[in-house]
């Protein structure tokens, strides 16, 4: 069998470019994922040994990443807050910023209560880690790709076993599946870039996740314009709207909300790196 060292000195070869001194930050980042292992794990485990299936499936993923995949898609998931998921290039690799869409949510909702839907939900993540951690009674969540629906489906198995019954799942666009529905919050991280802007996006991005979940017509206000008023339709009166929005644009999606008529408490939330990143706002009493 192999040890961990051998295939971490293995690995910093094929990644190395010609002429550049191997590193072995890739290899063992791809190797701790394929392990479920915290990142630094290989390094301080290199005479462990590891099984010929686990030798195989590690080179596989080597391989994949060796042809440009997304490091994600390459092991075949992404940690999202305390929840490991699976992914592929069916859904988009899920950000740290969507976590903080997650606090939101929690802070705004007293860890809440009664209905929330998640809205273009991909992997599953953000309605999973409501469901985990939230204290809703029910956690809706909506895919327009039934590509994207499965692997949300499958990342149930990612929460624990009493709380998979709080997950409702549905395709279809926006809203449309739960109308005659209310809702205590809507959450949604929609598609926001306009497509004028693909060339400007790094090849990761651009190359290997779905296209249907960058990229939204009206300059990449489409989507958001069409779910406000949707939202507003199935929220209970002081209900919370919270969507993740493009910092280039949050200006207009707060004005969106506004437009809307319906909402009250409009606000724009920073990110980690102090740039607009969220838009939140309670709909009004009635």
């Amino acid at each position: 069998m192999t040890t961990i060292g051998e295939l971490l000195d293995a690995l910093a070869e094929e990644f190395a470019p010609p002429g550049v001194p191997p590193s072995r930050t890739e290899g063992r980042d791809l190797i701790a994922g394929v392990l479920d292992q915290p990142r630094f794990w290989p390094s301080a485990h290199r005479d462990d040994l590891v099984d010929q299936a686990t030798e195989t499936e590690i080179r596989a993923a080597a391989a994949r990443r060796a042809e440009g995949m997304p490091i994600q898609y390459a092991i075949g998931r992404a940690a999202f807050r305390h929840l490991r998921l699976r992914v592929d290039p069916r859904v988009l690799i899920p950000r740290p910023e969507t976590e903080l869409l997650v606090d939101l949510v929690l802070a705004a909702q007293g860890n809440g209560r009664g209905r929330v839907v998640d809205v273009g939900t991909g992997s599953g993540a953000i309605a999973l880690a409501l469901a985990a951690e939230g204290t809703f009674d029910e956690v809706h969540a909506i895919e327009l790709s039934p590509d994207a629906l499965t692997v949300a489906r499958a990342n149930l198995v990612a929460i624990p076993e009493e709380k998979r019954s709080r997950l409702r799942f549905h395709e279809g666009s926006l809203l449309k599946p739960v109308q005659g529905t209310f809702f205590d919050a809507v959450v949604s991280n929609p598609p926001y870039i306009s497509v004028s802007e693909r060339g400007e996006m790094p090849a990761l991005v651009r190359d290997w996740e779905p296209s249907m979940a960058l990229f939204s017509g009206d300059g990449g206000m489409w989507a958001i314009r069409a779910l406000v008023p949707q939202a507003a339709a199935v929220l209970v009166p002081g209900g919370l709207l919270a969507m993740e929005v493009d910092s280039r644009r949050a200006d207009l999606a707060a004005a969106a909300v506004r437009d809307d008529g319906r909402f009250t408490d409009i606000e724009t939330r920073l990110d980690l790196t102090g740039r607009q990143r969220f838009v939140v706002a309670r709909r009004q009493e009635q």
